[in-house]
């Protein structure tokens, strides 16, 4: 279960009765959507069905029985989430609008690049400025990954932007090849590998171009600047960083 303070309230009003259950914002809209693959337990803040959440109050077993078939909580709660409306009070919507606004910048600094300086990435700070500059606001009531596309609509005519990804082939040197190269592969997708006949390994290994100064940051910090890193724009052609 999650804490009351993290849940906003579902609410249902059908046959002269109301219906309320508290649960987790983003598994609710999953509900909506007719997405949510999780477990339930895991994502509501009480396993009870009230009448006025707010004061504890339950409806009747017979009002229960009566709109939903029913008096299992666990089978209730979906039907009211799905059929009901989502209240959330003007904290709740602050906070969540708070933490889906950082959670959008990060996304985006992570997978984009700025196409008219090497692709290099945008700092988060920038996207940000950029946002608050297009007047762009974030919903919300709605996943970050269903806003990513609108929100780098409005990025475009305010920065040179788009998402991408970047392939790098690293060369570890047989000192630091054991355990730096357990890091490395989990940085993204490992294309190819190969250890050498002196006990250096070499990886290419492809990830968010947005993520490149954190990479080249483990890289060095892994091998104390002593590795190799080359960025693989075709089969065969490194471009030496």
């Amino acid at each position: 279960m999650i804490p009351l303070d993290d849940a906003v309230t579902a609410r249902l009003e059908s046959h002269g009765e109301r219906f309320e259950v508290l649960i987790d914002p983003d598994a609710a809209l999953e509900m909506k959507r007719g997405e949510f693959e999780g477990d339930l337990e895991d994502v509501i803040a009480a396993e009870d069905v009230f009448e006025n959440a707010s004061r504890g109050d339950r409806p009747a077993e017979s009002a229960l029985e009566e709109v939903f078939g029913t008096t299992d909580p666990l089978e209730i709660i979906p039907e009211v989430v799905e059929r009901g409306e989502i209240q959330i009070t003007a904290e709740q919507r602050k906070e969540m609008e708070e933490q889906k606004h950082n959670a959008l910048i990060n996304k985006i600094a992570r997978n984009a690049v700025n196409p008219q300086m090497d692709n290099a990435p945008h700092p988060p700070e920038r996207i940000e400025r950029a946002l608050e500059e297009a007047g762009f606001s974030i919903d919300p009531m709605e996943p970050v990954e269903a806003q990513v596309d609108d929100a780098l609509e409005a990025l475009r005519p305010v920065i040179p932007i788009r998402f991408d990804e970047v392939t790098v082939a690293v060369n570890v040197p047989a000192d630091y090849a054991g355990s730096a190269q357990a890091k490395i592969r989990q940085y993204g997708d490992l294309e190819r590998e190969e250890w050498q006949a002196d006990g250096s390994w070499i990886g290419v290994v492809t990830f968010p171009a947005g993520m490149q100064n954190d990479f080249y940051d483990l890289v060095n910090e892994e091998t104390s600047g002593e590795a190799e890193t080359s960025i693989v724009k075709e089969k065969d052609d490194l471009k030496t960083r």
